[in-house]
């Protein structure tokens, strides 16, 4: 369960140009559920979810997944907790590009505090679950943008997290692969993950089963 109660971002405190991004943000998303973040650019959606990626560091309020307060951690402990619970799905893919689909897959293996065993065959099940396990000895330099997303899915639950972020994962995407990516997220959502997915795309946010909009740093709706 993630749980955020009152919380406030403000970039660049104490100074000059001091700016409050989100204005005592509150809000639960249970385990399970598939939603949607939007709202206007500008408004906070990518402050939010990097609050909930732990990613970034807020002022006030107090952010829990499950029983562990977010807050004031170490980076080792941040990275621990990123790396077990949380798996992140960029627009831009975010991959190395020079590796093939399966080293990609391996990255966040490679760099889990757990002991993994047979990481090789465990990095092959994420890329046959999102259909291109046939791609795994290709460079992602070779492959289309629905290919690269899917490889950047195929990451993000390697791991077996407990939630999935997704920041506008179809934006770069054609209509038919944007659909396919959603189907995607929806599978995995029936199997048990919480996905999480940022978008201005109203045709994305109304196929989740819930919508958080934000304004001007505050949930409105």
């Amino acid at each position: 369960m993630i749980k955020l109660d009152n919380v406030v971002k403000v970039y660049n405190p104490k100074k000059a140009n001091e700016f409050e991004a989100l204005h005592g943000v509150s809000c639960e998303i249970d385990d399970g559920e598939l939603v949607a973040i939007i709202g206007k650019s500008g408004a906070g959606k990518s402050t939010l979810l990097h609050i909930l990626a732990c990613i970034d560091s807020y002022q006030g309020g107090e952010y829990h997944i499950d029983d562990t307060l977010v807050k004031d951690l170490s980076e080792k402990q941040y990275a621990k907790i990123r790396n077990e619970k949380i798996g992140m799905v960029m627009q831009d893919f975010a991959l190395v590009e020079d590796f093939t689909a399966l080293e990609n897959v391996l990255i966040p293996l490679n760099f889990s505090k757990q002991k993994v065993k047979n990481k090789k065959e465990k990095a092959l099940e994420a890329l046959k679950s999102v259909g291109i396990d046939d791609l795994a000895k290709k460079p992602c330099n070779k492959l289309s943008g629905g290919q690269k997303q899917r490889v950047a899915i195929a990451r993000a639950i390697v791991n077996e997290p407990s939630m999935i972020l997704a920041d506008e994962p179809t934006g770069a995407l054609d209509t038919k692969t944007s659909a396919e990516i959603m189907d995607l997220f929806k599978t995995l959502n029936k199997q048990g993950s919480t996905v999480i997915i940022v978008t201005h795309d109203p045709k994305v946010a109304e196929q989740c089963d819930r919508v958080i909009e934000i304004s001007d740093g505050e949930i409105v709706a």
